[in-house]
């Protein structure tokens, strides 16, 4: 764990070292930072009501920035995203529906118009423990801080053709997964062999990013990532796949409407079935529909 810690600040450190030192000094500021918060709150409440229902509330909370570099052919890309999220309904108490720190940085070279070299690296983790439950609520823990967390890195090449569109493909990529809880490293959860706490994969991955205005102040945005592992299973490719709908009501108003799924091959989701506790390899979904503030910067 020490040493993927050492090599993600290595990295990060030589990527920031890098566009400092090829900057010259001049009146031009080659950064452009821009980012917004967004806070979403979802709330039903039923008393007398004759067909039924469940009082609920849901809070959201994201913070969703980009750093940016340009400078003649040279361009550095970094995206930073912090999510968490927590629903409550009558009788099951609190439990969260979003938990995601992604960090993600692309360094450019540019090749020919909309063609660049890059390297690519993605960080994923969570903040907090994440479990299943069953019909009797009783839970299963799933996934904790950096149980699972992804290292994927490569040189690679990308078309980008503005901000909103962008596709970058890496044939020799790295990627490290990290399982630092004991209770799901023992069982060899996402991937690792039992015992151990990380593993090692070279294959290839693809980032994609399009987003499209559709009409005034309604945006849709499309995240791709797959990668898929030369030394074992290749046929088996990882998926992550966002949609987001982007609403604007006002300067501080917004609607959000958004699904995520993710096929991964090593994620295992117990399962009750006949009283027996099995696990699988399931298509994971997530959705969140809220109206909330949003504050750009």
């Amino acid at each position: 764990m020490k040493r993927t810690l050492l090599l993600l600040l290595l990295l990060c450190s030589g990527l920031v070292g890098f566009s400092q030192t090829v900057a010259p000094k001049d009146t031009v500021h080659p950064w452009t930072i821009h980012g917004q918060n967004t806070v979403l709150i979802s709330q039903s409440s039923f008393s007398n009501w004759a067909a039924g229902g469940t009082d609920a509330l849901a809070v959201n909370a994201v913070f969703d920035y980009d750093f940016d570099y340009k400078r003649d052919k040279w361009s550095l890309d970094n995206k930073a995203i912090l999510g968490y999220g927590s629903s409550k309904q009558n009788g099951l108490g609190w439990r969260k529906n979003d938990d995601r720190i992604i960090l993600n940085s692309l360094l450019g070279y540019q090749a020919a118009k909309y063609w660049l070299y890059t390297f690519y690296a993605n960080f994923q983790t969570q903040f907090t423990n994440g479990y299943s439950y069953d019909a009797s609520n009783n839970r299963t823990l799933l996934s904790a801080l950096f149980a699972p967390a992804y290292l994927t890195f490569g040189p690679g090449f990308a078309y980008k053709k503005s901000d909103n569109f962008r596709v970058n493909l890496s044939p020799f990529a790295a990627r490290i997964t990290i399982v630092e809880n004991d209770s799901l490293s023992s069982i060899g959860a996402y991937g690792v062999t039992p015992g151990n706490k990380s593993l090692f994969e070279f294959g290839a991955s693809l980032d994609a990013y399009y987003k499209v205005n559709l009409v005034q102040n309604i945006s849709f945005e499309n995240i791709l990532k797959l990668y898929t592992n030369y030394l074992s299973q290749p046929q088996n490719i990882y998926m992550d796949y966002s949609a987001n709908l982007y609403m604007k009501v006002n300067k501080f108003v917004t609607a959000n409407a958004g699904v995520e799924l993710v096929s991964d091959p090593k994620a295992q989701i117990p399962v009750l079935r006949n009283g027996v506790t099995e696990y699988h390899s399931l298509l994971q979904v997530k959705q969140i529909l809220g109206a909330g503030l949003t504050y750009k910067f």
